[in-house]
């Protein structure tokens, strides 16, 4: 599954990175790579509810798509990027990770993952 593939480069490719999910639009993991435990799964879950919420105000103010959403915490951060018919990509990265290459390589990331799609 190539799917495997893209989200395991995508951790190579970001100092920091602790897990990479591929979750449906039901907050389902389809695949996931790195440090895979249940709190990752959750954090997945919960977070496509406020990038679903998020994508939904953007639409109805005319803001134009959400192609990111960054949560950052005591523990780390956490991106989130939207994928065609529901999909999204999460990335959950300790505090001393670089956001901004993160989130660069998650465009990277989300590219190849909507070709797939």
């Amino acid at each position: 599954m190539p799917y495997a593939g893209i989200l395991e480069s995508l951790l190579a490719q970001v100092p920091g990175s602790v897990a990479a999910l591929l979750v449906d639009a039901q907050g389902e993991l389809v695949v996931g790579a790195g440090g895979m435990d249940d709190r990752q799964r959750l954090i997945g879950a919960y977070e496509g509810i406020a990038l679903t919420i998020a994508a939904r105000a953007a639409r109805r103010t005319g803001a134009g798509a959400v192609r990111s959403l960054a949560w950052r915490h005591e523990g780390g951060t956490v991106l989130l990027a939207p994928l065609h018919d529901g999909y999204y990509l999460m990335l959950s990265l300790e505090p001393q990770a670089l956001v901004a290459l993160a989130l660069r390589r998650c465009e990277e990331a989300r590219a190849r993952l909507n070709a797939e799609i």
